[in-house]
């Protein structure tokens, strides 16, 4: 065996290739039925692609808006970058939206998805309590005080 044929080594890059169409979520590894966690960028991205496209706004106003290098706000979209909360703020309010706006897309856009994973979840095995996940259930309109408490309809459960 020669020292090159030695010296070659397998690379995993840390996010599959795309693909003509990628899924949504790709698989974990550990459980191959079941979608990975989604991360916060991708879902961030998303978000501002999306109330783009959807204003029909090119790439480059809104980055000349938000005074974001396009090259920049476009890694961000497609969640290659991690987007600091000034550079998030920024790409929001030249979309016409607040920073609150955007994270609570992504936010409702992160449950859904973790809807369909617990779902695939409670398919593949007993994974419950003893799994270790969290559960997060919302209440109905917080009353002062009643059982959602005083900082509103999110209860979280261990």
């Amino acid at each position: 065996m020669s020292i090159r044929a030695t010296n070659q080594a397998d690379v995993i890059p840390l996010r599959p290739l795309p693909t003509a169409a990628p899924p949504a979520i790709p698989a974990t590894p550990e459980l191959p039925g079941l979608p990975r966690e989604p991360l916060w960028r991708d879902l961030v991205g998303e978000v501002l692609r999306r109330e783009r496209q959807a204003q029909g706004r090119t790439l480059k106003e809104v980055s000349e808006a938000a005074r974001i290098s396009m090259a920049y706000l476009s890694e961000v979209e497609r969640g290659r970058k991690e987007a600091s909360s000034e550079v998030l703020a920024a790409a929001a309010q030249a979309l016409g939206l607040s920073l609150a706006d955007v994270l609570a897309l992504a936010g409702d856009r992160l449950v859904s998805l973790t809807a369909v994973r617990s779902r695939s979840r409670s398919g593949v095995g007993s994974l419950g309590a003893a799994g270790g996940h969290r559960s997060v259930r919302t209440a109905g309109p917080a009353r002062r005080g009643g059982p959602a408490g005083p900082m509103g309809g999110v209860l979280l459960a261990a």
